[in-house]
């Protein structure tokens, strides 16, 4: 009897288990890699604003607006009120500040459409990094310059580990002043 049952189960459940693993894992690593790891995605907001303006003609520090960056996991997306301090006063004549005027009466926040994302079970903390002395553009690519926000890197396990591998070499001028060190390449570092 007991061979009977061990034989049945190697004989069924165990093609038919590894089968939904290995469909999953296939159908995961398409769909994941469709649409999170897009280099060139730059949807349409709401309200057409310029980081090559504000991060670049006009030198606004990201922490300005990207209040979380340094305290964090997320860079958090500004609320209207930053937008207002200056906006209140400069350029409301503009059909874009109109509109952004407009979400600032009505208390409400500025439907952004999100650029960068990474998969559910990646964990990212902003501050790590931001406080280590690593740029905005080293993975956002060169924001001050863009007119409108586009996904310029992939976000693939890859490109993390290659940095995490080679961060002295690759920001040595850091190593001595924040302390830098090669990030950490277990698995649970990034993976939860």
């Amino acid at each position: 009897m007991r061979k009977s049952v061990l034989d049945y189960i190697l004989r069924i459940y165990l093609p038919v288990t590894l089968l939904i693993v290995v469909a999953t894992y296939t159908v995961t690593y398409f769909v994941s890699r469709e649409e999170r790891y897009h280099v060139g995605y730059a949807p349409t907001q709401p309200i057409n604003y310029s980081h090559e303006l504000h991060a670049g003609q006009m030198g606004i520090d990201c922490q300005y607006c990207h209040t979380g960056v340094t305290k964090g996991r997320h860079a958090m997306v500004p609320p209207v009120s930053t937008c207002m301090n200056c906006h209140q006063v400069a350029r409301t004549d503009s059909p874009e500040i109109q509109k952004l005027t407009k979400f600032y009466n009505d208390d409400q926040p500025v439907p952004w459409k999100r650029v960068h994302k990474l998969p559910e079970h990646v964990y990212f903390n902003h501050s790590v990094h931001v406080n280590k002395g690593l740029a905005c553009q080293e993975c956002h690519g060169q924001i001050q310059t863009m007119p409108v926000v586009a996904q310029v890197k992939p976000f693939m396990m890859a490109d993390c580990l290659e940095c995490h591998r080679t961060a002295k070499e690759k920001f040595p001028h850091l190593v001595s002043l924040t302390g830098l060190k090669n990030g950490p390449e277990n698995c649970t570092a990034c993976h939860r």
